[in-house]
């Protein structure tokens, strides 16, 4: 049966985080494995009260059909934000509301890509987005990642050589490297990308959970014209509701809604008027500052855990946001034999491999933080330094 599927799915692997997922799914394993946010941190009780309200105005509007373009109340509300919080200027008709940001990569991916385009990803990169390019069977440019960002001199190399159509990239804390590109770093990208065009699609679920306070420019206010940026309530409200957007330019838009019709007509309108409606009568800038030190703490326990536990061979990332961080083993150290043997000692996470396109047995692991209560985290990292130093011997 299996010649009846078509070439492009057949070329797609299935997500490898997803079957890790299912090896530790076992309550005795501590997992780093996820990419969760943490539970504890929902507001249920005001939800609770946003979906009562919605129920009592606009019951029956709010269970009905409604446009592709998402929820105009909500989309204005996003607009006046960007405005506010970053100083992006666009208008409720250059906002699309999708099915999360995954959505928003694979409806990009509909409306630019042939099969051989060529699209610049990071190396490490967001195992989603090689996912939902692979679809549509891109050639992929992989560009290191640093403590500074993109490879600015590997990013000019690929420019001389080929004719990328998009690159893809999370500026702040990088899943799953959880490292941000520098202003400066960022300026680079912009300038290499101005006479070409490439058109950056930046990806940022994870903006607002930021430790150090410090905001870095958007490519929003960089090259407007040549980028679009992906946002997600899923990181900062709840992640089951599956609400993200796509900004982008009048040309572009035109383009997204097609394909978002030809996917799924339009985003859950009751849930968009329920987010919509705890917004407004809630401070959502101090829910997040209460993730922000919840997951700041978690970081914090993880960073002094590795120190105690790791042996001093292995390397890592100290993020000032998100919800990852990144180990380097030594040079020749498969990360997946690690996870063969980490496992035994019931702690899980994710290894390097699927985060690169042309590269296996990677000595790179992603541990996640937000998930997992601090003294949780000192148990399952002492485990897993235990298998590292069982490994290294």
């Amino acid at each position: 049966m299996n010649n009846i599927f078509s070439d492009r799915i057949s070329d797609v692997p299935k997500s490898f985080i997803r079957e890790i997922l299912k090896v530790a799914i076992d309550p005795s394993v501590i997992s780093f494995a996820g990419g969760l946010p943490n539970r504890d941190l929902f507001p249920i009780a005001e939800i609770q009260k946003a979906t009562q309200r919605v129920f009592e105005t606009a019951g029956k509007e709010s269970l009905q059909y409604s446009n592709s373009e998402g929820y105009l109340a909500l989309r204005q509300y996003l607009v006046d934000r960007y405005q506010e919080k970053q100083g992006i200027t666009f208008t409720t008709d250059n906002i699309l509301i999708t099915n999360g940001s995954q959505q928003g990569l694979d409806l990009l991916a509909k409306a630019f890509l042939n099969e051989g385009d060529d699209v610049i990803i990071e190396e490490p990169g967001y195992l989603g987005a090689i996912q939902a390019f692979s679809v549509y069977r891109s050639v992929f440019n992989p560009v290191p990642i640093n403590e500074e960002g993109l490879d600015i001199e590997a990013l000019k190399q690929v420019l001389k050589t080929k004719l990328p159509k998009l690159l893809y990239g999370v500026p702040n804390y990088q899943n799953p490297s959880g490292i941000s590109y520098s202003k400066q770093n960022r300026r680079g990208i912009a300038e290499a990308l101005a006479s070409t065009t490439t058109l950056v699609i930046e990806d940022d679920p994870y903006g607002d959970l930021n430790f150090s306070g410090i905001r870095r420019p958007s490519f929003k206010t960089m090259i407007p014209e040549q980028s679009v940026l992906l946002g997600s309530f899923s990181k900062t409200i709840a992640p089951s509701f599956r609400i993200g957007w796509i900004i982008a330019t009048d040309s572009i838009m035109e383009k997204l809604l097609v394909a978002k019709q030809a996917s799924d007509l339009h985003t859950g309108y009751f849930v968009q008027r329920i987010i919509h409606e705890y917004l407004v009568h809630n401070d959502f800038d101090e829910h997040i500052k209460q993730i922000v030190k919840t997951y700041g703490s978690q970081c914090a326990a993880m960073i002094r855990s590795i120190q105690t536990y790791f042996p001093s061979t292995v390397g890592y990332t100290k993020p000032d946001g998100g919800m990852f961080l990144w180990a380097t083993l030594p040079a020749g150290i498969s990360s997946m034999a690690l996870f063969d043997l980490a496992i035994k000692d019931k702690v899980a996470f994710v290894p390097g491999d699927p985060f690169y396109t042309n590269k296996k047995q990677t000595n790179t692991l992603r541990l996640n933080f937000s998930c997992v209560d601090e003294q949780t985290i000192d148990v399952g990292i002492e485990r897993l330094g235990l298998a590292m130093k069982k490994l290294l011997e």
